[in-house]
């Protein structure tokens, strides 16, 4: 099975040694997001801000596989404060709907570029 990078303009380019997405046959791992505004990759400010940005940069990295967030099997959160679970849910809700993907949520003690949140996911589309 051959993998294929996926690579959107739609999302912030890799800070380090990874592909924003590799396609594996119909899987799509979407590497993790944190909330850079992907033109001038700065992060954006607060923890509402954050994960909007975060969930926009998935969902362009999704589209650029060929699929949307609704092919989304499994997502991973990292909170840097679990007391923000609650505030990643209801916005979550805006993004995803039922029946939801699986998801595992992480308290972090930091993320890169001093992040409040960061996730990452499995899609699974057809060719």
């Amino acid at each position: 099975m051959s993998k294929t990078i996926v690579h959107s303009p739609e999302a912030p380019a890799a800070i380090g040694t990874y592909s924003q997405a590799v396609r594996a046959g119909d899987t799509v791992y979407l590497s993790g997001q944190i909330g850079l505004d992907p033109s001038s990759m700065l992060l954006v400010d607060g923890i509402d801000a954050q994960i909007e940005r975060v969930l926009e940069n998935l969902k362009a990295v999704a589209e650029a596989a060929g699929g949307s967030l609704s092919d989304v099997a499994k997502v991973t959160v990292f909170l840097t404060d679990l007391g923000h679970f609650a505030k990643f849910n209801e916005v979550m809700s805006r993004y995803f709907t039922e029946p939801y993907p699986a998801r595992a949520v992480i308290g972090a003690a930091a993320l890169p570029r001093g992040a409040l949140v960061e996730a990452d996911a499995i899609m699974v589309v057809s060719r």
